[in-house]
């Protein structure tokens, strides 16, 4: 290790690096000098090759020995300190960029009100890493940085699991804010069964399910989707309440229903982690399946038609208080109504998009 970092047209300076010229120009050897300064050759030799920092003793004994003051070589000491950090910061942000490159900014600026900034891409990052309260970017490729990526994770791209990262962490900074209680299992359950009443109640569905979650110590945070996330949604404990984020990703309201219910499974059986599009996770699937449309009733429906049409899947809709969206949403995952059917879509499924406030 040198007694000097340089980095571009920075350079630090280790108190080692002053010292080794008082030595050689004391005439002395580093033994004799290290016996005149009452510590050991090895000391020395650490210090003048800047592999450790003074110490406010070594300070001390330097300026008896030299008529120095103490101050002047913890100076020394603190601006190689703030000059390596600001060497090593230039460094950082070098790796951030790359990171940056994943990221969409106008994300940021269209959703959560950040400026424009045009090609100031450092800046940019800057707003990022603050709005994230992350220390650096490069920590956003880490998988399994704030929640359990479930399975298949080694299956992601580096842009899934970074931009996936990004949505969890706005999600556990927002969760953070909420002044609810702690997770209570049997009142959530409660909740849960309160929120298959509101599936047609498109205007107001969200804050009235928000309000009953958040009295069960869980924290409902819809996002906009993130490109590239990949992300379904998320569950994580975060300081005794459970955040629940969805996003709109696909944006039918029969799509957002299941997400949801999909990590209210995982929740119930204890099970927070993060879902990706790409996932089979074949329990939450059937608990989101069995709770918005119980099997035995739509075996029933099933077995009792040949053909969907608009009316009989409203009849069926109404007869166990669902959304039709949900009913046909489920009809063409099990092709049993062509994805191709726009008409049917139309008339049927709504759309939600999430809109930060």
């Amino acid at each position: 290790m040198s007694n000097y970092i340089q980095y571009n047209d920075k350079v630090a300076f280790h108190p080692g690096y002053y010292l080794q010229e008082i030595v050689e120009n004391s005439g002395l050897t580093q033994e004799d000098f290290a016996k005149r300064l009452g510590t050991t050759p090895k000391n020395i030799s650490v210090l003048l090759n800047g592999k450790q920092s003074l110490s406010i003793d070594m300070a001390t004994r330097l300026s008896r020995m030299l008529g120095t003051t103490i101050t002047y070589w913890l100076n020394l000491q603190q601006a190689y300190d703030e000059k390596r950090a600001e060497i090593q910061s230039d460094e950082e942000l070098k790796r951030e960029r790359e990171v940056f490159k994943l990221i969409d900014y106008e994300y940021f600026r269209d959703n959560f009100k950040f400026p424009d900034l045009p090609r100031q891409v450092d800046e940019q990052i800057k707003r990022v890493r603050e709005f994230l309260s992350i220390s650096s970017l490069t920590v956003l490729e880490e998988a399994n940085l704030a929640v359990n990526f479930r399975s298949y994770a080694e299956h992601l791209s580096k842009s899934n699991t970074v931009n996936a990262n990004v949505m969890v962490q706005i999600a556990v900074n927002q969760t953070l804010k909420r002044e609810i209680p702690k997770y209570n299992k049997k009142k959530f359950e409660e909740a849960v069964s309160f929120a298959l009443t509101q599936t047609e109640n498109h205007n107001g569905f969200f804050d009235a399910i928000t309000k009953a979650f958040g009295e069960a110590g869980v924290a409902l945070v819809a996002l906009p989707n993130l490109k590239n996330s990949g992300v379904n949604g998320a569950s994580k404990k975060v300081d005794g309440k459970v955040m629940l984020m969805v996003d709109d990703r696909r944006h039918y309201a029969d799509t957002f229903w299941f997400t949801l219910f999909h990590e209210i499974g995982h929740i119930l059986n204890g099970d927070l982690g993060i879902s990706f599009h790409d996932e089979k996770e074949d329990e939450a699937d059937l608990y989101a399946q069995n709770a918005l449309i119980p099997t035995e009733q739509y075996e029933a429906f099933i077995d009792q038609h040949d053909y969907f049409d608009e009316a009989v899947i409203r009849e069926f809709a109404k007869s166990i208080d669902r959304d039709p969206g949900i009913v046909l949403g489920r009809l063409m995952k099990d092709q049993k109504v062509p994805h191709t059917d726009v008409n049917l879509s139309r008339k049927l499924r709504h759309t939600y998009h999430v809109e930060i406030g």
